[in-house]
């Protein structure tokens, strides 16, 4: 009876601990969203009429196709958000920053020929091949390409965790909000934000630095 009873309160000890740090996780999870969206809530524009315009747009990466072999329509309407940009006279440069870790996979090449195809010149594309994070794009965006003030595009919620990054980091960006998905088809997706705005701070508090840098590229020059 005695050892019973001993399981019986280790149980429930480890039932409110786990109760806590589920509360606890959820009210970080929260704040850390609230203070994003709210801190870049006059950044971000849906509205092309009203984008300042500006040297450069930072597209974000993402692969073309999901898991499931069917189009990403992430990756589609970045690209055409970024065409648009161009074509309106917006930005004068594009630069395409993203994963290309693997011989297989590069999605800075991949956004470049599907820009081309929407009649955008090469030779107005760029290419950042080690944008493995949005931090990573951000950061390389002003380091590597000389770019203090540009254009994110992506979608809104990406945006917002981007823009933070860039204003925390001391780079003036804003954010062109390229169209959305609905919830259903987004679920996975916003569901995995919560998760990478909690990171965000995470990265402030430690340093967080991009994985490589390099030489430096200046636009137009070549």
């Amino acid at each position: 009876m005695r050892y019973l009873k001993k399981i019986f309160y280790f149980v429930k000890r480890k039932k409110w601990h786990f109760i806590t740090s589920a509360l606890s996780f959820i009210l970080l999870s929260l704040w850390a969203n609230l203070s994003i969206t709210n801190q870049t809530k006059n950044l971000l524009y849906s509205d092309l009429n009203t984008v300042p315009s500006h040297k450069a747009a930072l597209v974000l990466g993402t692969s073309k196709y999901r898991s499931n072999g069917e189009k990403n329509l992430y990756f589609f309407y970045r690209i055409q958000a970024a065409a648009l940009l161009y074509k309106t006279r917006k930005v004068t440069y594009i630069i395409v920053s993203g994963d290309n870790s693997t011989m297989q996979y590069n999605e800075p090449n991949t956004m470049k020929k599907e820009l081309i195809k929407l009649g955008i010149p090469d030779s107005v594309i760029y290419l950042d091949y080690a944008g493995f994070r949005t931090l990573d794009s951000v950061v390389r965006c002003k380091e590597i390409f000389g770019q203090k003030e540009f254009i994110i595009v992506s979608q809104k919620f990406h945006n917002e965790r981007a823009v933070f990054l860039a204003r925390k980091h001391h780079i003036e960006a804003i954010g062109f909000n390229a169209r959305d998905v609905d919830a259903y088809y987004g679920f996975k997706t916003n569901l995995r934000e919560y998760f990478a705005r909690i990171k965000v701070f995470i990265d402030l508090i430690t340093g967080k630095e991009p994985k490589f840098l390099g030489e430096k590229i200046e636009l137009g020059k070549d």
